[in-house]
């Protein structure tokens, strides 16, 4: 008996050493054997838990930050439920790059293919990490850009990006905190997706529940398909013949729509760049902060002085344009991503691999009008693909978080 407890207790911790090998987390904290069955969720290192220094993925901040006094609020119902908080998860500087590397923690492993590392996709890169290999059941994770999708896409899980306002942001490490900033889950199910988001909004699970049963198939509901130049072919059929197999109602958007689409995403871009400067350019100065990370804020401080008003401008109207679309249907899809994630350049990241992945990304106009969007996996043919998995994003109307969900666990059902 004590044999087999050694050599239990030795396989486990062999496992723990695979997992920390995987740089998903800053602070790992597994559960011990009496209290395996908890609820396992992971935090962003950019959201306070009291008693753990907030590093943002810094290491200035690792270095100069006192731990936090306080969580922040939207930790508030994991703790009266008493879920077991595993650990701080890995993300880029600051959270405002998007390839998911960060030279000074170790970039989170993606190794979706099974051959070549992709990258895990940013900022919430160690959230998106955690909950593909098992080390947590639920991640928090913040969305400014797609700091949520774009990771789930990468790592082939699902991720939530809500409403603009619903989940409290204080003590999240700001970027775009009055225009852009949002916190979400991030889970390898719809059904701990939806444990997850009931972590951040109370009475969710209710909610999610009446959306089911008010729209229990896919025929009941209207989907609005978005094509965008530039996507893989592979991708557009893969999500196309997901939609068609589960009986979704499909209307094709209008070219118009497109164009509109287009425009909301390099106003978001230029908003997001700007914003990150604004909030955090105290920090650009500082020693140990890499130079990948102050060439973003100083294309925020050029974004912020030539088109951040333009952009600031436009922002209503598009909002009223995703309104008036989602009048007459109920979501709009999406790939979240327009190619597949792509391998680290052998040199790693720059300012220019971080242009590319973040021109490849269709989520940030949907930060811009404040609406909710879900990330969900989708299969695509292995023999032709190194990837095997590719993403759907469905954006809804605001604080439609439960039917968004709904959705997702039609287009998961294996029926």
């Amino acid at each position: 008996m004590l044999l087999a407890l050694f050599i239990n207790g030795c396989a486990v911790e062999a496992r723990r050493a695979r997992h920390a090998r995987q740089h998903a987390f800053i602070n790992y904290h597994p559960l011990s054997m009496e209290d395996t069955g908890r609820l396992r969720l992971a935090v962003k290192d950019n959201i306070d838990v009291k008693g753990y220094v907030t590093t943002a993925g810094s290491a200035f901040l690792a270095g100069s930050n006192p731990p936090a006094a306080r969580d922040a609020p939207c930790l508030e119902i994991a703790r009266e439920r008493n879920v077991a908080i595993v650990g701080k998860t890995n993300l880029t500087e600051f959270a405002v790059t998007v390839s998911g590397e960060n030279t000074h923690f170790g970039t989170p492993r993606n190794r979706f293919d099974g051959r070549h590392e992709v990258i895990p996709g940013g900022s919430s890169s160690g959230s998106a990490v955690a909950v593909k290999t098992g080390m947590a059941d639920i991640a928090f994770g913040t969305d400014t850009a797609g700091s949520i999708r774009v990771p789930a896409a990468c790592c082939g899980v699902y991720g939530l990006k809500t409403t603009f306002g619903l989940v409290p942001i204080q003590g999240v490490f700001p970027i775009s905190p009055r225009n852009l900033d949002t916190v979400g889950p991030l889970a390898r199910d719809i059904p701990h997706l939806v444990k997850g988001m009931d972590l951040l909004q109370r009475g969710f699970a209710s909610r999610y529940a009446k959306a089911v049963a008010a729209k229990p198939s896919a025929r009941q509901i209207k989907i609005g398909r978005l094509y965008l130049d530039g996507t893989d072919a592979a991708i557009d059929k893969a999500i196309d013949e997901k939609l068609a197999a589960k009986n979704f109602h499909v209307v094709r958007l209008p070219e118009s729509f497109k164009k509109q689409w287009e425009q909301a995403q390099k106003d978001g871009k230029v908003i997001a760049a700007a914003d990150a400067w604004l909030s955090d350019r105290q920090y650009s100065g500082q020693k140990g902060v890499s130079i990948l990370t102050k060439a973003v804020f100083a294309l925020g401080e050029v974004e912020y002085h030539t088109s951040y008003a333009a952009a600031l401008g436009r922002r209503a109207q598009w909002q009223r344009t995703l309104r008036d679309v989602l009048r007459h249907v109920d979501f709009i899809a999406v790939p979240t991503l327009q190619t597949l994630p792509p391998k680290f350049p052998f040199w790693g990241s720059s300012v220019v691999f971080e242009l590319r992945v973040f021109g490849i990304q269709n989520t940030v106009g949907v930060n811009y009008a404040g609406n909710p969007a879900l990330a969900v996996p989708v299969k695509l043919p292995s023999h032709k693909k190194t990837v095997p998995v590719t993403s759907l994003q469905l954006v809804g109307r605001p604080k439609g978080e439960a039917e968004l969900l709904n959705a997702g666990r039609i287009l998961e059902s294996k029926s």
